[in-house]
């Protein structure tokens, strides 16, 4: 029987991960990816199939995060009939992010549809609508970690805690063939050790081959530790000055651990009691997930949820979804922190309260996340003098805070002690990063006689 993997996305970049197993008749798809980029090739990309969606067998969704799930609607548009499976907290995190990506994608399409019908252009149609996006809640099927499930003919799976957001798993497979089995494992995306709400990720036995992500390829990561001094000392500058701290964050998870850190800062008394707004109705609705499946966290923060000291509720926090009250803060001229959405500060609220507060030398923008290149949150990391928003140039004369420890993805030493735990392998296969990140990793691997290779889109590997 041959058995095979196809690489479809997420490779040599790190957006729309999706990749194929086949096994004799059987095709079971690792993520769903959403591929982001320019809006015509990501139209193209993401609705180009290089299988039938209808002969699936089974989905495996590693995590909610949108550059692994959010080409579900059209993957089922197209055809899938079959069962998702992923863990609890990810369902329902994926209702949640693929509804709002939904939302975006009407959004966007109904601004470029104004200027398509003024230049006498066709109009357009959005990859797929918040109710198309709405009815791939039927189609999920929640497991626990360590739950030995069947997905297809001679294809069995467990998922095992990636460590890297709410519910996330590293995807193995027992594929029987004739009178052996072959393990693949799948840790896409891999998280790290000691991360504050997280457990560490768990390390699969018996691995005969590995995909794995090289976000951080070649990077290292800051000491957690520092994370929590550095937000100090920003917000106490800020504070004296009378100014504003301005979080752009991710909703998922990110924010999370922001209010995780403000917690721990205001329980130890080293910064003033400010009001913090988390002003975002994604991440407001994110962090009730969060409530909901305490079982996720590590032993830590569960016993404090339990004994009434829950990171997402404190005495200064107050979650914002109206406009109106949105708005009221960029008014408000008392000393406060705002996080908000969209986390490479190109759409959201953040970019309203940017526009109110960047040319005010008294205010902190602290950047907590990546940002990609041609962002405004890059801008910001750049400290570029002018920046534009909404297309109006605005000086930038806040003080800009970057603060890197927090990334959730395992860096350079984390993931080659992560396959060094593996071990022994016949093949690991190198995905989820740029071709620099990618290119250090494999070298790194090299260098201790790992047999790694980086695939090519497209790419079909038969595993022996």
């Amino acid at each position: 029987m041959a058995i095979s993997i196809k690489f479809l996305g997420g490779i040599r970049t790190v957006t729309g991960s999706s990749h194929l197993v086949t096994a004799d008749r059987s095709q079971v798809l690792l993520d769903a990816g959403l591929f982001q980029g320019h809006r015509d090739e990501s139209y193209k990309i993401n609705t180009t199939f290089r299988y039938n969606p209808h002969k699936l067998n089974a989905l495996i969704l590693s995590h909610a995060h949108i550059d692994h799930s959010g080409n579900i609607p059209v993957v089922l548009k197209n055809g899938m009939r079959c069962k998702i499976y992923t863990t609890h907290a990810t369902r329902d995190l994926c209702k949640l992010m693929l509804e709002d990506s939904g939302k975006i994608q009407e959004e966007d399409i109904k601004y470029v549809n104004k200027i398509n019908k003024r230049m006498g252009l066709p109009l357009r149609k959005p990859l797929y609508t918040r109710r198309e996006a709405a009815r791939a809640n039927k189609k999920f099927h929640p497991l626990s970690y360590g739950e030995r499930f069947c997905v297809a003919r001679n294809i069995f799976a467990r998922l095992h805690d990636a460590g890297h957001i709410l519910g996330s798993s590293i995807i193995v497979l027992d594929i029987k063939d004739q009178d052996r089995v072959i393990r693949l494992g799948y840790a896409v995306d891999l998280g790290r050790k000691n991360l504050p709400l997280l457990n560490a990720p768990q390390v699969p036995a018996g691995l005969d081959y590995l995909i794995i992500e090289t976000t951080y390829g070649a990077r290292f990561h800051a000491p957690a530790e520092e994370t929590k001094f550095k937000f100090r000392d920003a917000i106490k500058r800020t504070v004296e000055r009378g100014g504003k701290v301005l979080i752009p964050s991710f909703t998922l998870e990110r924010a999370q651990e922001v209010l995780y850190f403000l917690n721990e800062l205001l329980k130890e008394k080293v910064i003033p009691a400010i009001p913090i707004y988390v002003d975002s109705p994604l991440a407001t609705d994110i962090t009730e997930v969060f409530k909901t499946h305490i079982n996720y966290l590590n032993p830590q923060i569960r016993s404090a949820i339990g004994a009434g000291n829950s990171p997402f509720e404190f005495v200064n926090l107050r979650f914002i979804r109206e406009q109106n009250e949105s708005k009221r803060l960029n008014t408000d001229k008392r000393p406060m922190i705002i996080i908000a959405g969209n986390g490479m500060c190109e759409a959201g609220r953040i970019l309203h309260h940017l526009k109110n507060n960047i040319e005010d030398s008294r205010n902190t923008i602290i950047i907590v996340g990546y940002m990609a290149k041609d962002t405004l949150g890059k801008r910001i990391v750049e400290r570029m003098p002018i920046v534009r928003i909404f297309g109006v140039e605005y000086e930038l004369n806040a003080e800009v805070e970057v603060i890197n420890s927090i990334s959730a993805h395992a860096d350079k030493n984390e993931l080659l002690d992560f396959i060094a735990a593996c071990l022994p392998l016949k093949k690991v296969f190198l995905v989820h990063g740029d071709m620099d990140q990618s290119q250090a990793l494999l070298d790194a691997l090299s260098e201790r006689n790992i047999n790694a290779v980086i695939p090519e889109k497209e790419e079909e590997v038969f595993l022996d």
